[in-house]
């Protein structure tokens, strides 16, 4: 438990920014890559980036944990895409030996979710620390895309959505699977429950329903 307390104090802004959260995470599980391509990948993603505001969508632990100001936040909808457990967790809900699961996105449907507005002063800071956080080891695949905001508005925002290419995949990611899973996995940010229980939380604050969701989340409490 004083591994998993000490894990869990390197999730914070300092961390990210000083290389502790990283390092914190290769203690436990392999990272997929280097500092080079992270900043490779981010590099690319800002000098592709639209004009405007800098929007991020926010599906997951964004939604509750965004750890970045923000100048707005409102609901949104992502069409094209949908929640999905297919992201394998290898260190952060769960071990090489007992993975846990983490949300992503496939294509298809939609998905309804959080979109967060950053300072513009400090647009390119942040996009790097959340960098950090999200593609220390290419499970995702970072692409612009619009929104559907709940005023009526439609912006432009970093998303991140499954790699299907990378190891930590998972093609299976019905809700029996996922469940399995997560209501036994835990890894360095503590039970991958606590995660799936704090995401159904959040997204009911906001008013926001996921079927797939709400099946995860009963077969877990089924477990």
């Amino acid at each position: 438990m004083d591994t998993i307390a000490n894990c869990m104090s390197i999730l914070n802004r300092e961390c990210l920014a000083d290389g502790r959260f990283r390092a914190g995470l290769a203690q436990h599980g392999p990272l997929a890559w280097s500092h080079e391509q992270v900043e490779q990948s981010f590099a690319q993603a800002w000098a592709d980036r639209p004009s405007g505001p800098l929007w991020v969508f926010g599906y997951g632990s964004l939604i509750w944990n965004p750890m970045m100001p923000f100048d707005e936040h409102c609901n949104a909808t992502l069409r094209g895409w949908h929640r999905s457990f297919c992201l394998r967790s290898i260190s952060g809900r769960g071990t090489p030996a007992q993975p846990g699961r983490m949300l992503s996105l496939q294509a298809g449907g939609q998905v309804d979710g959080v979109a967060l507005r950053v300072p513009a002063d400090t647009c390119e800071q942040e996009l790097r620390l959340l960098w950090t956080r999200e593609m220390s080891s290419g499970t995702y695949v970072p692409l612009w895309h619009a929104l559907e905001l709940a005023d009526g508005r439609e912006a432009m925002a970093i998303v991140f959505v499954a790699n299907a290419a990378h190891a930590q995949h998972d093609s299976d990611d019905t809700p029996a699977t996922a469940a399995a899973a997560i209501a036994s996995a835990q890894g360095a940010f503590g039970p991958n429950i606590d995660y799936l229980l704090r995401l159904h939380h959040a997204m009911a604050a906001r008013g926001i329903n996921d079927p797939y969701i709400e099946a995860v989340v009963a077969q877990t409490h089924a477990r």
